[in-house]
């Protein structure tokens, strides 16, 4: 392990490190600062936890001291825009960059951040952009509204950092990064961050990147070894209900994580698990800025004890007392399922992340241990047993079976036996108590949205998985009316 003095660090910004709590410096870290520091390019992989955001904003604020020690360059009448720009997907990465920034350069004096992204008001953005500027991080959308508008200028960026850069482009972006990249100097350096560099990432990569060098400490074959994942199949919607009710009441859980499939979804359990008694809010690319921001600070606090969150909304997410990441709807793309997990066993702490899966997820459950090389371990509760079959997926590890207040259970061949207790193994679980838990969190100061209604903007519309309309019910559909054959765009997000 080496420590941050080792890697040719400023004493500045050694000093941060150390006062933020670190002595020593990451995998990730120890292989990209080094190069970085010398202004290579960068490909990276590395895995969700690992410390990526250190390792390109640390040579960021080196390249700022050492501008700082010689004579700037001042022409009369220019516009000043940053000197390094960091593009992120979301605006909760967005916001978790910029504290990081703040974070490792609060012993560099005067240091200038700012942040522009969507659902936050134009005047505040474009008085940040006038002067002088260190570092901005910005979402592609809004940045390239003010591109547009000439209140953004990029003609003195040094570094360019595409963080998470396959999800932006899975956003649909990469027409945004070409025009945003074009406004930039060629002689720039350029770090770009993607859990794979395959296909239209890796073209991206060939585009921007000038002789860059691959620094992979992290793939999506990582053991997650403090990880512990479980896959319970349901029969139906109810009986996922009812295994996820059971899951939220269990003493070890600190805080909960549960990712749905799509945005009305979010809303809809949300509400649910209130009218339950859980301390529970819902996050995705549809709300607002000012709500989005005091519901993650209500995670933060610990005011909020369940999150219901989309793919989307949740990349950024870096709370450490999250101790279960819950799959109620499964991810759209296999690689998502491993973002998702890394949402917990964080700071070195434990995680659980469960997936709850019905008969037509079967595939997706397929397709996600095929690119993880991984079987997911087989669940049950007792009294939750699924009646239906087991659906078949390929090899995996013998069906581990679980009982309340009963412990593990043991195997033998290719059934499971689980110790019974004074009420039985077939006993019925009592029905939830609604008088037993914290109050509903609230984090409204204006009317709830309502969840079906579009929201403005770039953001693209989070599809619902199969089996919506089972659980939900059918959208009633007037008599000749238009149904579109695919869904239209839905807004807000990115900008």
């Amino acid at each position: 392990m080496m420590t941050f003095e080792s890697l040719g660090l400023h004493e500045a910004l050694t000093r941060a490190v150390t006062d933020a709590g670190y002595d020593s410096a990451t995998t990730v870290q120890s292989a990209a600062i080094p190069p970085a520091l010398l202004g290579a390019d960068l490909m990276v992989s590395s895995s969700t936890g690992s410390g990526k955001t250190a390792s390109f904003i640390l040579p960021a604020l080196q390249r700022i001291l050492m501008a700082r020690a010689t004579p700037q360059r001042r022409e009369k009448g220019t516009v000043y825009g940053p000197r390094i720009l960091v593009l992120t997907p979301t605006r909760e990465l967005a916001m978790q960059v910029a504290k990081a920034a703040s974070t490792y350069g609060r012993h560099v004096q005067g240091l200038r951040v700012a942040t522009v992204v969507g659902g936050v008001p134009y005047p505040a953005q474009i008085k940040a952009l006038r002067g002088p500027l260190d570092i901005l991080i910005s979402t592609p959308g809004r940045l390239l509204d003010h591109l547009q508008t000439g209140k953004a200028v990029l003609d003195h960026v040094e570094v360019l950092v595409l963080d998470e850069a396959d999800r932006m482009l899975d956003l649909g972006f990469i027409d945004d990064i070409h025009t945003i990249a074009d406004h930039i100097p060629a002689a720039r350096q350029t770090l770009m961050y993607s859990a794979t560099f395959l296909g239209h990432v890796g073209r991206l990569a060939q585009n921007l990147l000038k002789d860059p060098q691959r620094v992979d400490v992290a793939s999506h074959t990582d053991t997650h070894e403090n990880i512990e994942q479980r896959l319970h199949w349901a029969d139906n919607g109810t009986h996922k209900n009812a295994l996820l009710d059971h899951l939220l009441t269990q003493r070890e859980m600190e805080q909960a994580l549960v990712f749905t499939s799509t945005q009305r979804d979010a809303d809809w359990l949300a509400d649910r698990l209130a009218e339950m008694g859980h301390a529970v809010a819902s996050l995705h690319g549809g709300m607002p800025q000012g709500r989005r921001n005091r519901v993650l600070q209500g995670l933060r606090s610990r005011q909020l004890k369940v999150l219901i969150a989309t793919d989307v909304a949740a990349r950024g997410i870096d709370v450490p007392t999250i101790s279960h990441v819950i799959n109620y709807g499964l991810p759209m793309k296999p690689e998502d399922y491993v973002h998702r997990i890394g949402r917990t066993g964080r700071a070195g702490r434990n995680g659980l992340a469960v997936t709850l899966a019905e008969r037509m997820d079967s595939g997706m459950i397929r397709r996600i241990q095929q690119f993880t090389t991984q079987a997911i371990p087989v669940a049950t509760i007792g009294g939750l047993e699924p009646k239906s079959p087991e659906p078949k997926t390929h090899a995996r590890p013998e069906s581990r079976a679980f009982k309340p207040g009963s412990g593990h259970a043991k195997s033998f061949g290719k059934k499971s036996f689980v110790r019974r207790d004074d009420a039985g193994a077939g006993a019925q679980r009592p029905p939830f108590d609604r008088s037993v838990g914290p109050a509903r969190f609230d984090v409204s100061t204006e009317p709830r949205r309502n969840p079906f209604d579009r929201a403005p903007g770039r953001d693209r519309l989070e599809s619902k998985p199969a089996g919506f309309a089972a659980r939900r019910g059918p959208a009633p559909v007037r008599k000749g009316a238009f149904k579109p054959s695919r869904p239209r765009a839905a807004g807000g997000f990115g900008r």
